[in-house]
């Protein structure tokens, strides 16, 4: 097992190990890339410390999703490319979810 925080919810729950478990961190990852942040950093304020909580808001529009986009990126993306990363992230985890 690699790190909890990215572990999906049956895996905790069972401890055994599929292709679904990896598929799901896969998820998170996705975000990580596109974000810049780290899941879980007890350096930012409270209300952004958990990425998936601090990130969810902005998935929901396409405008909005370039917002949460990682500066350090910008420009050597296109927007569209940005919708499809962040639509892969939100899909993958309500995939393995269900």
């Amino acid at each position: 097992m690699g790190t909890y925080s990215y572990a999906a919810p049956e895996y905790m729950a069972t401890e055994t190990k599929t292709a679904r478990n990896d598929v799901y961190s896969f998820g998170f990852v996705l975000l990580e890339m596109m974000t810049g942040r780290r899941l879980l950093d007890k350096n930012l304020l409270h209300r952004e410390q958990n990425l998936i909580e601090w990130v969810r808001p902005y998935l929901a529009s396409k405008r909005e999703v370039l917002r949460v986009m990682d500066a350090r990126i910008e420009g050597q993306y296109s927007p569209a490319g940005a919708l499809k990363v962040s639509t892969v992230s939100c899909t993958v985890k309500l995939i393995c979810l269900t």
